[in-house]
């Protein structure tokens, strides 16, 4: 252990009260947050225990074990478990989370015989305790959770450690830089990494990763749920007018929304305004979908406190109830939404926030219109824009205004739910690359199913 992992042992060690401080609070607003907390420091019920040591029957002998943090890398995830199991049969997976989201999401992907725990935090004395427990024949880490002292246990028991689906921004390669004592180790221990784009291949071998290949984006290969889309597009038809989505909303950007819509809104009520400023204010419906549940409430909070009328999706019964605004306040639904909208504007754009995955839209056919911040997916965002498929513009205001144009054009709007469709589908085949690269490390003599 270098001097920079022993400081960073030492710290991550001394923080654990604050951590579970941490885990208490957020489980005020998300309950999650305070089941199984043990299992955060690597302590597990002994039935756990027995179970796993007597069960392990797979091809492998040990768990195939995937990281997903988060609501969008366990999405990812599944994707890339859908192939996998096709060429493992009887496959065991131990699948690990860092949020309440990910881990509710996490549970629909189980079969008999899996195990789902949260991720270790990154203590020797945690990690050791993790890896001894389940004893994994390869690790799978998505999109961007690479941790020292997790990278360094796996190194130690000879468990190969990947990065698949790997994204790694300027912002995340100049803080590894300014860490370089402890980050180049880290990423260097890797098996391999997998990258989505160029220039995140580029960026991680700065910092020493062992980028293997670049298999583009594996959110590519999500099939949406047909039966969602079919009903959401259904309730559209019955609506009376186009729908706009604000889909994946972050804190600030609700409020940004508020903001213009009033204003416009204002004009419209004196009758001074345009009929592009009439078709924002009363000629769409508008649909809000925020990233986090625990904000379902505060949204509608925020729009109730501004004079407008809120109808929440899971108190639709036959099918949407009319107000100023639809909140989508369920979880798993996003196909749903995309196929309720005419037109979708992204969230995590519109404030400096990064964005978010603007492919399952695509998928579903719905245009997308962005805002000025989409760092976190800069290639796929370019790729969209330039495929016709989403368009930019430089604030709320625009994208309003844009939205609206494009959803109370019929013909501009199919062309572009046609263009968004051939988009999605072009940049397919990622997770079979990765499950290839996969089944290379864990059976390399292992002849592939048919695909």
């Amino acid at each position: 252990m270098n001097a920079a992992r022993a400081l960073y042992s030492l710290v991550t060690w001394c923080a654990q009260p604050l951590l579970r401080r941490k885990l208490r609070r957020r489980a005020m607003a998300e309950p999650g947050y305070a089941h199984a907390v043990g299992e955060r420091f690597g302590r597990y019920p002994v039935p756990m225990d027995s179970m796993v040591s007597h069960h392990s029957i797979d091809p492998l002998g040990q768990f195939v074990w995937v990281h997903a943090v988060s609501l969008g890398e366990t999405r990812a995830a599944a994707i890339l478990l859908t192939q996998l199991r096709e060429q493992l049969p009887g496959m065991r997976l131990l699948l690990t989370h860092g949020t309440a989201t990910g881990r509710a999401e996490g549970e629909k992907l189980l079969m008999p015989g899996d195990v789902q725990v949260w991720q270790p935090w990154d203590t020797p004395g945690a990690v050791a305790r993790f890896l001894r427990t389940f004893r994994p024949a390869i690790g799978i880490l998505m999109e961007t959770e690479v941790w020292p002292n997790l990278v360094a246990g796996c190194q130690q028991r000879g468990v190969p450690l990947v990065l698949a689906n790997a994204r790694f921004n300027a912002k995340s390669l100049h803080k590894a830089l300014r860490l370089a004592a402890l980050a180049r180790p880290a990423y260097g221990g890797l098996a391999a990494v997998w990258a989505q784009t160029e220039d995140d291949a580029t960026r991680l071998r700065t910092i020493g990763a062992p980028v293997r290949g670049v298999f583009g984006n594996l959110k590519f290969d999500v099939v949406p749920d047909a039966t969602q889309i079919a009903q959401g597009r259904a309730w559209r038809a019955h609506t009376g007018r186009p729908v706009v989505l604000l889909a994946s909303s972050r804190e600030g950007e609700e409020a940004m929304w508020i903001e213009n819509f009033k204003q416009k809104q204002a004009l419209a009520l004196d009758g001074k305004a345009p009929n592009a400023i009439n078709s924002e204010a009363s000629g769409v419906q508008w649909l809000i979908v925020p990233r986090h549940p625990q904000r379902f409430d505060e949204v509608q909070q925020l729009l109730l406190r501004a004079g407008l009328t809120v109808s929440r999706r899971t108190h639709w019964s036959a099918e949407p109830e009319a107000a100023d605004v639809w909140l989508g306040d369920s979880l798993g639904e996003m196909a749903l939404y995309y196929g309720l909208a005419d037109v979708a504007l992204l969230g995590g754009s519109f404030a400096p926030l990064g964005g978010q995955n603007l492919i399952e839209a695509a998928a579903c056919g719905c245009p997308v219109v962005l805002g000025p911040h989409t760092f976190n997916f800069s290639e796929a965002a370019e790729l969209a824009c330039a495929a016709g498929a989403a368009q930019r513009v430089p604030d709320m205001a625009a994208g309003m205004a844009l939205a609206a144009r494009l959803a109370t054009d019929a013909t501009q709007q199919a062309a572009a739910s046609g263009r968004a469709t051939r988009f999605a589908t072009a940049h397919r085949g990622a997770a079979r690359a990765t499950v290839q690269a996969i089944l290379g490390i864990v059976q390399p003599d292992m002849p592939l199913q048919d695909w």
